[in-house]
């Protein structure tokens, strides 16, 4: 009995103590996380925000992503730039530049292209090739850097004499940007390897987002309208200068894309829809598989015969747009290949002033093309020097468009005049 009875005593004394043990390590945990200083918090945001939207997860399992986390977490984090860095090491191992913390400038600027109509900078666009180099886009019409003769292609090598490769893509655009007067020294190397140096000074940047005019000739009226960018208020803006080119009874359209690289997906997405009528616009792919394509509404803003100017600038939502005109026979693409951005990314506020960009998908032209890396091969390739102001008289591939629109209105004019003769030879 005795012995039954330790037994018993004993045993509640183990749970007890277990139970103590158990609640002092809980009580440990809830100071832990309660003791989490506001840096180390916007650590463990920026790892949650990618840990739920990244749009490859067995990337995650490939780099121990919560180990990282872990690790990260270790360190000592005192100050919010010490969470930033501590970020971008973090993401580094994804091997996405476009996943990337936006300190508070840098978002606000990312903010303000999107949704406003002008920027402070030099006006570049930028990415990355495969060998992690920081490769231009394109750049922004009458900016530093298109006056200073940076186009698509070149190289950012050096920015105030600090290598663009060791630093990244996100912090060699941060050191472009700043406010207007102040100068950047940057070095710039041409696909060909010509190395040279360019002063910049930064200025705002009138974005000028849709821009359009007709053309005339003897026997053709044609419409010429450019896009930029794809900032929020481009659909709308697109609306009226279609609307105003039909009023002006336009018989055809060349729409130019060329330095485009993209901006809102959901914008260049929306334009699509107001030239095509119940087609495919887009496929995307995110983490959980491949989502039904978007289908563009009935009614359209302009049914005639289309032309798009695309260079090796054009980019990401201006792709987008492209490809699903030109699989749907909607429109020939004309120019070079385009540059191959076929990620979307999402833009996650972070703390008070900053930001990051999530990549959460990639995307599909309506005929199934992934053009990430790739680009687009126009139906038309032109070998002509680009001119150093689109769509103006001296414009060759504006002129090469027009040229190719008046032969196709003609072939239907042709057609009508063949249709009207058969017609009149059918005798009741």
């Amino acid at each position: 009995m005795n012995s039954s009875f330790n037994k018993l005593l004993t045993f509640k004394t183990l749970i007890t103590a277990s139970m103590i043990i158990v609640f002092s390590i809980n009580i440990l945990l809830i100071e832990r996380v309660d003791a989490l200083s506001d840096s180390k918090q916007l650590v463990l945001d920026a790892w949650t925000l990618v840990n739920e939207g990244f749009y490859d997860p067995e990337k995650f399992e490939e780099i121990q992503w919560k180990r990282i986390r872990q690790k990260t977490l270790q360190k000592q984090i005192e100050t919010t730039e010490e969470a930033y860095s501590a970020i971008e090491d973090m993401l580094r191992p994804l091997e996405d530049p476009y996943t990337r913390i936006l300190r508070p400038k840098d978002y606000e600027l990312l903010k303000s292209s999107n949704f406003g109509s002008e920027i402070n900078g030099v006006g570049i666009q930028l990415g990355e090739d495969d060998d992690k180099k920081v490769k231009v886009i394109s750049t922004l019409g009458g900016s530093p850097a298109e006056e200073a003769g940076i186009v698509s292609g070149d190289f950012i090598v050096k920015v105030d004499g600090i290598s663009s490769k060791e630093i990244g893509l996100a912090n060699t655009a941060s050191k472009l940007r700043g406010a207007s007067g102040t100068k950047v020294l940057v070095e710039i190397s041409s696909e060909s390897g010509e190395i040279r140096e360019v002063d910049l000074e930064r200025r705002s940047v009138d974005l000028r987002p849709v821009r359009t005019k007709r053309l005339r000739d003897d026997s053709h009226t044609i419409g010429y309208l450019r896009i930029t960018q794809f900032s929020e208020s481009v659909p709308k803006k697109v609306e009226e200068a279609l609307q105003e080119l039909k009023e002006k009874e336009v018989e055809g359209l060349i729409l130019d894309l060329r330095n485009n690289s993209g901006g809102l997906v959901s914008s260049g997405i929306a334009v699509a829809d107001s030239l095509l009528s119940e087609k495919p616009v887009v496929e995307t792919k995110n983490r959980n598989g491949i989502k039904d394509a978007i289908i563009s509404q009935k009614e359209t803003s302009f049914d005639g015969p289309m032309v798009t100017l695309v260079n090796k600038g054009t980019a990401s939502a201006s792709e987008i747009l492209a490809g699903s005109l030109q699989d749907n026979k909607r429109s020939i693409l004309m120019g070079e290949k385009t540059y191959g951005k076929g990620l979307i990314q999402s833009l996650k506020s972070l703390g008070e002033d900053s930001g990051i960009a999530i990549t959460v998908a990639s995307y599909l032209t309506p005929e199934g093309n992934n053009i990430q890396g790739k680009g687009m091969t126009p139906d038309k390739l032109l070998d002509l020097p680009d001119t150093s102001e689109y769509g103006s008289a001296d414009d060759k591939w504006v002129k090469n468009a027009e040229l190719f629109l008046e032969s196709l209105l003609e072939k239907e004019k042709l057609s009508l005049q063949n249709s009207e003769l058969s017609n009149e030879g059918i005798k009741p």
